[in-house]
């Protein structure tokens, strides 16, 4: 089933010819988008959405795209700082008073959307089934201390980060992430993306297929550093069966958990490469769109082990921003070009064996229709 089916202007054939490559070789089933101008000129699909390779993967299949999920999470900040109800200089403790305690007083909005704000591990849950409680898990986080001064470090805030921006966002709106997210972008744009999936929509999930060779208990990790040590980490393990669970799917756990396809998650992206508007639906200013790509932090990770440049809830590459999930899907946008790509599967590469270049393959070939 390496048929690719979609939509996919001439200019952009590379992009067609490189997923149906990969499908023949790394893929299982998969997805790659391309949004120009906020418009789609690229959505295809091809593969299968299970790992015995019986079920076609379809226009409407949906995937966890794990942290991926942190793109969407930064673009609602964003939104409610160009509407003038979110400081992004402003203290976290402005909204959520309680986060003040045991040193982050002067831990910042902004802080919190870098991975600058000092907490990159919770301290408290131990199993996944813990993170399903908002209520606990987002005091927890208010009243433990610091790693580091907020706002003279970095280091990703690979769960924490959804818990940080989505209490922030809770404080302000009154509602969950998932919800402002729905009703704010995904509604208006007509995207098909979730972050705390229904049971109406279990039927069209791809799960996630671990990499060969290994099982469902694969779990996600931090990487090794330059000494081939691996940073200690407190918190849950995610593994593959976590991410394949009813709960999980339920859940709103704003770093991680969203479900979608590469044309849902172009298209929402594509508000911040094309100044704030995607399909004639403005979210928010051109002006408003400048922290996606404004560097805040540009250093040494103390979790990812690697030079990093963060802006306001992104990563910065050169001129492009976005952002890639455990296990390969990945969103960049380039303001320059006007231009967002995403990609989006189901079956794993473990990055600690080979590197997994399918998501930056994908990029590359769009540019060859927009040079």
């Amino acid at each position: 089933m390496n048929d690719i089916e979609g939509l996919c202007e001439p200019r952009f054939e590379a992009v067609r010819e490189t997923l149906a490559d990969l499908l023949g070789k790394d893929d299982v089933g998969a997805s790659a988008a391309v949004c120009v101008d906020g418009e789609l000129v690229v959505d295809i699909w091809g593969g299968c959405a299970d790992a015995d390779r019986s079920v076609g993967w379809e226009r409407d299949t949906l995937a966890c795209v794990n942290s991926t999920t942190k793109n969407m999470t930064a673009l609602c900040a964003l939104i409610l700082a160009d509407r003038g109800l979110l400081d992004l200089s402003a203290p976290i403790a402005t909204y959520w008073p309680e986060f003040a305690a045991a040193g982050k007083e002067r831990a910042l909005v902004r802080h919190a959307l870098s991975h600058t704000a000092g907490v990159p591990d919770l301290s408290g849950p131990t199993a996944v089934e813990d993170l399903y409680d908002w209520t606990s898990v987002t005091a927890g986080l208010a009243a433990q201390a610091p790693e580091w001064e907020p706002g003279t470090a970095a280091g990703y805030h690979a769960l924490t980060f959804g818990f940080l921006v989505g209490e922030i966002v809770r404080r302000v709106t009154g509602r969950s992430l998932g919800e402002f997210f729905a009703e704010e972008v995904a509604r208006p744009l007509g995207a098909d993306f979730h972050i705390g999936l229904t049971a109406e929509h279990d039927h069209r999930v791809a799960p996630l297929i671990p990499p060969p060779s290994l099982t469902d208990e694969y779990a996600s990790s931090a990487p090794l550093g330059p000494d081939g040590r691996r940073r200690e980490r407190t918190g849950a393990a995610i593994r593959v069966r976590d991410v394949n669970s009813v709960a999980w799917r339920r859940a709103q756990l704003p770093a991680v958990n969203g479900f979608g396809n590469a044309r849902s998650v172009a298209v929402v992206q594509s508000v911040l490469a094309n100044r704030g508007s995607a399909g004639g639906v403005r979210l928010l200013s051109a002006r408003g769109c400048e922290p996606a790509w404004e560097e805040v932090f540009r250093g040494d990770d103390r979790v990812l082990r690697t030079p990093m440049s963060w802006t306001t809830g992104f990563g910065k590459f050169g001129n492009t921003f976005g952002w890639g999930g455990w296990g390969g899907s990945l969103v960049v946008n380039d303001p320059d070009s006007r231009m967002t790509v995403a990609y989006v599967m189901n079956r794993m590469i473990d990055r600690e064996q080979r590197t997994d270049d399918r998501g930056m393959e994908i990029v590359m070939a769009a540019y060859s229709g927009v040079r």
